[in-house]
C-alpha cells in the first residue's frame, strides 16, 4: 500500500512539476483570455462531467462570489447545474447536446466557453465548443493529453499529459486557482 502511495504522490509531483516547467505561458493566455472576456462585459460559460461537472460549478462559485479577495462578481455560468434544462434535452434528444444547447441560449460572441474533459473525448463537451465556435465564442479547454478533439477546438488548452483521470483533475484543479487568482487580481477594483 505505502508503495501504491507513494506512486500516486510521485506522479502527482512529476505533472505539477511539468505544469511549473512548460506550461507557464499556457496559463498566461488563458488568464488573457479570460480577463479580455470579463473586461469587455462577456461571461465565462463552463461546462465538463463528473468530476469536471463539480470543477465547473466550483470556478463559477469562485467568479461570482470571490477566490481570496472583495470585489465585484464576475459573469460566469457552470452549465452543469440546470438540472431541469439538462435532462428535459437528454429525455427528448440525447445525452449530447445538454450542454451545446445552453451554449445556444447563452453565448454571445466574445464570451468564453471553459469547456473541461480529462479525456479531451467527451461528445457533449466537443458538441459545446463547436456550438460556441459557431457562435463566435473563444473556447479555453482543459484536457488530459495532448493531441485530443478538445485540444483542436481551443484557442487555449491545458492538456496534461497521463493518461490517469485523477491525476489530471488534480493538475487542473491547480491550474484553475491559479487562473482565479490571476483573473481576480487583474479585474479587482481593490488592490
Amino acid at each position: 500500500m505505502k508503495d501504491r502511495m507513494s506512486r500516486a504522490i510521485e506522479d502527482h509531483r512529476a505533472l505539477v512539476g511539468a505544469l511549473a516547467e512548460r506550461q507557464l505561458d499556457v496559463l498566461q493566455a488563458a488568464a488573457d483570455l479570460l480577463v479580455a472576456c470579463l473586461r469587455e462585459g462577456g461571461k465565462v460559460l463552463l461546462c465538463g462531467n463528473g468530476g469536471s461537472a463539480a470543477d465547473a460549478q466550483h470556478i463559477a462559485g469562485e467568479l461570482v462570489g470571490r477566490f481570496q479577495r472583495e470585489r465585484k462578481a464576475l459573469a460566469a455560468i457552470a452549465l452543469t447545474t440546470d438540472t431541469s434544462v439538462m435532462t428535459a434535452w437528454a429525455n427528448d434528444y440525447d445525452f449530447e447536446g445538454v450542454f451545446a444547447r445552453q451554449v445556444e441560449g447563452l453565448l454571445r460572441a466574445g464570451d468564453v466557453l471553459w469547456a473541461f474533459s480529462t479525456s479531451g473525448r467527451s461528445a457533449n463537451v466537443l458538441a459545446a465548443a463547436e456550438r460556441a465556435r459557431s457562435m463566435g465564442g473563444r473556447i479555453l479547454a482543459f484536457s488530459g493529453r495532448p493531441g485530443r478533439p478538445l485540444e483542436g477546438l481551443a484557442d487555449v488548452c491545458l492538456a496534461v499529459e497521463t493518461d490517469c483521470t485523477a491525476r489530471v483533475q488534480e493538475v487542473h484543479q491547480l491550474a484553475y486557482h491559479i487562473l482565479c487568482d490571476l483573473v481576480e487580481t487583474a479585474l479587482s477594483t481593490n488592490d
